[in-house]
């Protein structure tokens, strides 16, 4: 399913796509010469620290041991061939030079280049040695290298019409097969092309089988176990690496999972929710007010599918594949396969769950919580690259099917809320993050009252009265300036067990009651013991509990929160 769906879109998407045998690749250095085969200068086409320019040219081959030379572009090694044990690479890239000469001897590129291969090696040197980036070029033998002829724009290794013959050939000792992805006959790939995916091995695929591991099968070895023809196989990696470009709009990194989605029309609506759902897992960009706007467009669009003001059918589906590092291999960690309109609902159902009243300044407001700010929010340092791998997992899965947001989100929450309570450690994602994982926990259990968007006066709930509780004494104490007594040494045990610590914190608030001012209009003091009043009346036979379950340790502290908010918003006298 996951193999065709990425074949069906190469199909779509056929003329964005490098056509078979050809790939986009990074090169760092251009060596141009004249058509002598006179070395003219070296360029450097590094973009920054991290990027370099891409150019179109023959797929990289798979090595192993053994040296295989890529057409016309490759590292230093082979390139220049400086060390003795570099000889025989060096030799192979320029047989496959010679090869190429003999078919075109007219051609000005290639004969350029024959002939500069065709200067001695003490020449070449002489010439390198007298350009400004030669030990910058020394010191970047590993990257990748071409030529240019000095009068031309495209690189050789671009002219794809010098070596359409050698892309089209594949091994005769293929076997003819029936292709899973295509269901048609033809010859059968051996090993599938390496996925690039960051942190993991260069040579681990996307479809892999050990040899004599238990995998193989009546005597079928490597990807012979998963038949793919070569025409499917090209197709499949092509989507596949420009799916994981570093352009691309069409993956997500959290922690040290890769996702990625698409569209199975690959229309604008499509590229609309691809682009949304990018900035939804990935993290914010502070310095910019764009990703706002775009997070409010991408939701409008979802909310025009899911209302069917945009038309869509049953045919236009919407994918996302979740790939994690391993041994020799890539792993599948997620997939998903549903129609448009299914996943729009899915993911506007995750932004109502998490809507929460926000009192922060406009400029600082952020409309939706994503994926990466909600691992941030219930890791150690902010950081999702050190949470626990399932929990991002298990995060999204909920996310994208609906269910129930996994309970290591809401007790990390609860966890990372009483480790940080010196600092203010109920911030609007970990308040959104409790709303949702208990309203999800309790959709169906009439017992439960849903936890609301704002304030909620008429809640009963003992958990969520002892965090309204705990916000009004607090508020009190910071109206008199007393210092935050009341969140560091007394909030950790009212949200588990307040029975134990309430009267200590009833007893204390009225000592910083006494300091308000009496003669304030309006008699703020009488206010704040009225609210008090009101809070402990609907407490169940106006008792403090002995102890509070999960559930309602997170009920504490979103009503902890939305007191707190709700002495922040602005109200009528």
């Amino acid at each position: 399913m996951i193999l065709k769906s990425l074949y069906d879109y190469a199909q779509i998407a056929k003329d964005t796509l490098p056509k078979e045998g050809m790939e986009w690749k990074e090169i760092e250095f251009v060596i141009v010469i004249d058509r002598e085969g006179k070395f003219v200068r070296f360029e450097s086409r590094r973009i920054d620290k991290k990027k370099c320019a891409s150019f179109l040219v023959a797929k990289a081959v798979a090595r192993t041991s053994a040296p295989n030379p890529n057409i016309l572009w490759d590292n230093g090694r082979y390139v220049f061939g400086l060390g003795e044990k570099d000889q025989k690479h060096h030799a192979m890239f320029l047989d496959v030079i010679e090869g190429i000469r003999k078919k075109h001897p007219d051609d000005p590129a290639i004969s350029a280049l024959s002939k500069f291969y065709g200067r001695t090696k003490e020449q070449r040197q002489a010439d390198f040695e007298k350009d400004p980036l030669f030990a910058t070029v020394m010191e970047g033998l590993k990257s990748n290298f071409s030529f240019r002829l000095q009068e031309d724009t495209r690189l050789i290794a671009e002219k794809d019409e010098l070596f359409d013959d050698m892309l089209e050939q594949w091994d005769d000792e293929l076997p003819m097969g029936r292709c899973l992805v295509t269901g048609e006959y033809g010859p059968i790939v051996r090993t599938t092309t390496p996925t690039p995916l960051p942190d993991n091995s260069p040579m681990a695929a996307l479809v892999a089988f050990q040899v004599k591991s238990g995998y193989d099968s009546y005597g079928k070895s490597q990807a012979f176990n998963s038949p793919i023809s070569v025409k499917a196989e090209s197709a499949i990696s092509a989507v596949l690496k420009k799916f994981l470009g570093k352009e691309s709009k069409n993956k997500s990194r959290v922690g040290n999972r890769m996702y990625l989605y698409w569209g199975s029309k690959n229309s604008k609506t499509d590229h609309e929710v691809e682009e949304g759902l990018q900035l939804f897992m990935n993290l914010p960009d502070k310095n910019e007010e764009g990703p706002d706007r775009n997070v409010n467009q991408v939701v409008k669009v979802l909310k025009g599918i899911y209302s069917g003001e945009i038309a869509t059918t049953l045919s236009d589906r919407f994918h996302i594949l979740g790939l994690a590092p391993n041994t020799g291999r890539i792993a599948v960690v997620f997939w998903q396969d549903s129609t448009l309109k299914d996943f729009a609902g899915k993911l506007l159902l995750h932004f109502d769950d998490m809507e929460i009243a926000d009192y922060r300044k406009p400029d600082k407001r952020k409309p939706y919580f994503g994926v990466y700010s909600m691992i941030s929010a219930v890791t150690l340092g902010g950081k999702p690259s050190d949470a626990l791998p399932n929990l991002i997992d298990e995060t999204v899965k909920s996310i994208m099917y609906g269910s129930q947001y996994p309970v290591q989100l809401l007790t990390g929450c609860i966890q990372r809320i009483r480790a940080e309570l010196t600092d203010m450690p109920v911030n609007i994602q970990r308040a959104a993050i409790l709303k949702a994982c208990i309203n999800r926990r309790t959709r169906n259990n009439n017992q439960h009252k849903q936890l609301e968007i704002m304030l909620d006066k008429t809640n009963d709930n003992a958990g969520y009265l002892c965090g309204r509780l705990t916000a009004v004494l607090e508020k009190i104490q910071e109206d008199v300036h007393s210092g935050d007594s009341i969140r560091t040494r007394y909030m950790g045990a009212a949200s588990a067990t307040p029975a134990t610590v309430f009267p200590a914190m009833l007893n204390l608030s009225l000592h910083h009651a006494e300091k308000l001012d009496p003669k304030e209009e309006g008699g703020l003091r009488r206010w704040y013991e009225g609210l008090k009043q009101e809070i402990i009346n609907k407490l169940p036979n106006g008792e403090f509990p002995a102890h509070l379950d999960l559930n309602d340790q997170g009920r504490f502290f979103v009503g902890y929160y939305q007191q707190r908010a709700d002495f922040y918003t602005k109200k009528e006298k």
